[in-house]
């Protein structure tokens, strides 16, 4: 075997590391107990919820089907994931940005004489430091919704109490809250006004949007239009389960911030390390490149990191 393909294979493996845990810090949360929790909200059966009810269930159950499936999925939806993020990019300059970020890396790695070797992984990895900055931006985006919506939904049980409509509550978050929270709604309030029934404007919001919590919001309001019942009232319950779910996760964050800190310095250090021995004295370095001994301590190398980077995150990354 040659050994310049077992260095590529382990600089594959690296670079293909890096995004997987980016995009494992950005990937929705799944909840199995999703039946349950819906029962305890609405009180009824499954079997009488509805076939819009069932039908929005199927949907959230199989937007995440492992990690392949939902990156599949994701280059499927392109556009969606741009709309998610609320990126100002178009999809066509997107892909120019990581072809000349791709080069600014290539060059900046040429100049610092890497090894020939190391450059495809070079070149990768400054392709997917656009696709971070995306990822990063829809996660924040997505992180400020669900910190607004019981907020909202509080304000929509307020509105349904005075004896407003569910359009007309809808049209009151789209005005008081602030972005980006207010966008969505607006853009159900638009779709509906349009002639859009409301549960597939909802639905279309849930897309673009992924959230278990608004994924209930969407469920009550289908379950509500079929079967009838009180909706202010299990918006209420709504927005008190999610205001305590969220006092439980920072309790978690405050109990993990040391083991996901220790895991970000351990997983960044031999990087750090490697780079500045290679600053330091290239040629120390060069004998794991030179020698079969040292590529098979690279590939160890960077298949004990990847190994350790999983296993980290699972210790610190408690469903909520």
């Amino acid at each position: 075997m040659d050994p310049n393909y077992l260095i590529l294979g382990s600089a594959f493996i690296g670079v293909l590391a890096l995004v997987m845990g980016l995009m494992s810090l950005f990937q929705g949360r799944a909840d199995t107990d999703l039946e349950t929790r819906l029962i305890a909200f609405t009180g009824r059966s499954p079997a009488n919820r509805g076939e819009i009810a069932s039908e929005i269930l199927r949907d959230g159950l199989t937007t995440a089907q492992g990690f392949f499936g939902r990156l599949i999925q994701r280059f499927e939806n392109l556009p969606l994931l741009f709309r998610q993020a609320d990126s100002p990019i178009r999809v066509e300059s997107f892909f120019v940005i990581c072809f000349v970020s791709a080069a600014a890396v290539l060059l900046m790695a040429t100049a610092m004489r890497l090894p020939n070797t190391m450059l495809p992984a070079a070149a990768l990895a400054g392709f997917s430091m656009p696709w971070g900055w995306l990822l990063l931006r829809r996660r924040k985006r997505i992180r400020s919704f669900e910190k607004q919506l019981p907020d909202a939904l509080e304000l929509l049980s307020r509105a349904l109490r005075s004896g407003n409509s569910l359009a007309a509550g809808l049209n009151v978050v789209a005005t008081e809250m602030p972005a980006p929270i207010s966008m969505e709604f607006r853009n159900v309030y638009e779709e509906q006004n349009l002639g859009v029934p409301v549960d597939q404007a909802l639905r279309n919001m849930l897309l673009r949007m992924p959230n278990m919590d608004l994924q209930f919001f969407v469920t009550a309001v289908a379950i509500q239009r079929q079967a009838g019942g009180d909706l202010a009232e299990i918006l209420g319950k709504i927005s008190s389960l999610v205001r305590e779910r969220f006092k439980i996760l920072g309790q978690v964050k405050a109990l993990t911030g040391e083991g996901r800190m220790s895991g970000a310095v351990l997983m960044a250090l031999p990087i750090v390390l490697f780079l500045t021995v290679y600053t330091l004295n290239p040629d120390y370095v060069a004998l794991l490149f030179n020698r079969d001994l040292g590529r098979k301590m690279i590939f160890c190398a960077v298949a004990a990191q990847c190994f350790g980077g999983y296993v980290i995150h699972r210790i610190v990354n408690i469903k909520v």
